[in-house]
């Protein structure tokens, strides 16, 4: 790494030589070929910000692969909402208009924070430490609604968060570009939820 002097934590600096002597030398031509004519991903991810969901692991992508975006609860909002910022929107926009991506992919996991916090702010109001993740998570809302009342809190947490991946595809294809796309048959649309315990991936009926 160039200025060893960088504040830095220790670990990464040593993460990053140890990447730069072995991983980048192994893949190095395929890096200087995607700097040089740019980047065409097989597919976007929406994936949570979670650390222990590592999407380039678990499909064991080299660089250039995908296309990931990240956001609390992997979720995709509706189309032209006014209750957010538009980073969500501006990722699939140029992965589809400019990188011409062929699969777009919501992948959801279990556990997670930002599902349980979306149920008990709809159960029992908003926590009043938070200030954005209260107004994100306004985004499950229809996810929410559609859960069966008669499931157990745990089975309501574990419904929200594949209802959330199905609500996410729908408001995808609410796109103009998206619905042009799978009408040209140019995109196809998958919704995932990842296990973090086992490692098992279910695919999703949206």
């Amino acid at each position: 790494m160039k200025n060893q002097k960088t504040l830095l934590p220790k670990f990464l600096i040593n993460r990053y030589n140890l990447w730069k002597s072995t991983t980048y030398l192994q893949n190095a031509n395929l890096i200087k070929k995607l700097a040089k004519f740019g980047q065409k991903p097989k597919a976007m991810i929406i994936a949570c910000c979670d650390s222990r969901v590592n999407v380039t692991s678990i499909f064991m992508a080299k660089e250039g692969d995908f296309f990931i975006h990240r956001n609390i609860a992997n979720v995709v909002p509706p189309y032209k909402s006014s209750k957010n910022d538009c980073s969500t929107f501006a990722a699939i926009e140029y992965a589809l208009k400019e990188l011409k991506v062929p699969n777009l992919i919501v992948l959801g996991h279990t556990n997670c924070g930002g599902i349980k916090a979306a149920h008990y702010q709809h159960l029992k109001g908003k926590n009043k430490k938070y200030q954005f993740i209260n107004n994100w998570l306004a985004n499950l809302e229809t996810a929410f609604e559609n859960i069966p009342k008669k499931l157990s809190i745990e089975n309501q947490v574990n419904f929200l968060g594949e209802e959330n991946i199905r609500v996410s595809i729908h408001n995808l294809i609410k796109f103009p570009i998206v619905k042009k796309m799978i009408n040209n048959k140019k995109l196809s649309i998958y919704g995932l939820i990842y296990d973090i315990s086992s490692g098992e991936i279910k695919s999703l009926k949206v």
